[in-house]
């Protein structure tokens, strides 16, 4: 019998064929959501506040939930599961538990996210810049994905501009801006002229009511100073 065809086949196939499936390391960049209170109705109200702000940018964002605060070794994980799952959040897993929460966590599908690293690393820094030369109108978003964004315009109220990096607006910010959307803390925002609905650097804010108090200038550059943004003026 003449097998050579049949070998010849075999070996053709041979190392040629795509694995179904790769397990490789990687790296992302995940927001993590600290939970304070064992009170889910607190909770919820709080979250419902926080997502009213910028519903659109929280849509289906993943979280490390971070229990570190909770001490209480019944804390409802799956009343909290359900309820930002509820609001279209995903939990990727927990972080900073103690065993009896982690066990109930695993006994619900949550992994453990170790977190040695997440209070001293920062992501890497955006590599590209965004420029958008027009106005920015009500409704609509812009969102620089790994870059810093320059507005030559205004930002109109109902606008919303978000960036991983910084946002360097050449006109009047009336809407909502977001920098450091991927949890940049070094990024920064600038504006010629300050009215904004609200400011945001890695997920810390003030709205137009703590512009005010902190004493806003007409040109300012907002910045994040330990967990509390800062203003100062610019000469612009």
């Amino acid at each position: 019998m003449d097998i050579g065809p049949a070998l010849n086949f075999i070996e053709s196939n041979t190392g040629m064929q795509t694995p179904s499936l790769e397990l490789k390391g990687s790296s992302f960049t995940l927001s993590v959501l600290h939970i304070n209170s064992d009170d889910m109705a607190v909770i919820a109200a709080e979250l419902d506040a926080k997502l009213a702000i910028a519903p659109q940018f929280f849509i289906g964002a993943p979280l490390v939930v971070n229990l570190s605060a909770i001490q209480t070794s019944n804390f409802d994980i799956l009343g909290l599961k359900e309820i930002l799952t509820s609001r279209q959040l995903i939990i990727v897993g927990i972080t900073s538990a103690s065993a009896a929460l982690t066990k109930q966590a695993k006994a619900i599908g949550l992994a453990t996210v170790k977190s040695g690293k997440e209070s001293n690393s920062q992501p890497q820094l955006p590599k590209t810049t965004q420029i958008v030369k027009q106005n920015v109108r009500s409704g609509q978003q812009i969102y620089a994905q790994n870059a810093d964004l320059i507005i030559v315009g205004a930002v109109g109220n109902g606008a919303e501009v978000i960036a991983d990096g910084s946002i360097h607006i050449y006109g009047t910010l009336r809407g909502k801006a977001m920098a450091g959307a991927s949890g940049d803390r070094q990024a920064v925002i600038m504006a010629k002229k300050l009215e904004a609905e609200l400011v945001s650097i890695a997920g810390q804010y003030w709205l137009t009511e703590n512009l005010q108090q902190n004493g806003a200038a007409p040109s300012g550059c907002i910045r994040l100073e330990g967990e509390s943004l800062t203003v100062e003026s610019l000469p612009l």
